[in-house]
């Protein structure tokens, strides 16, 4: 069973796909252009439709998610972890 989904190997982020995602649980992703599964332990409860990091990221990095530039982190982000408002902000203003 895919609980995110990722569109490329060098996007930070992946997209929840299942309902009930919690903190502590084992997850397993599908990286669709390389075609390859991924395994990581939710470290937050995150909700369907929300993205989840997939690398280590540090204040000041871009969020790449389907291979694009969606914003810079304002807090740092561990593997596992929710990415939302809270962690990462648009570059537009």
């Amino acid at each position: 069973m895919v609980d995110f989904v990722v569109h490329d190997e060098g996007d930070s982020v992946g997209v929840v796909v299942v309902e009930g995602v919690k903190a502590g649980d084992e997850i397993s992703g599908w990286v669709m252009d390389q075609d390859v599964d991924i395994k990581f332990k939710a470290v937050s409860d995150i909700p369907i439709g929300h993205k989840l990091a997939i690398k280590l990221m540090k204040v000041g990095d871009t969020v790449i998610k389907y291979s694009t530039d969606i914003g810079k982190v304002v807090a740092d982000i561990g593997i596992g972890e929710h990415v939302h408002v809270h962690n990462i902000k648009t570059k537009r203003w």
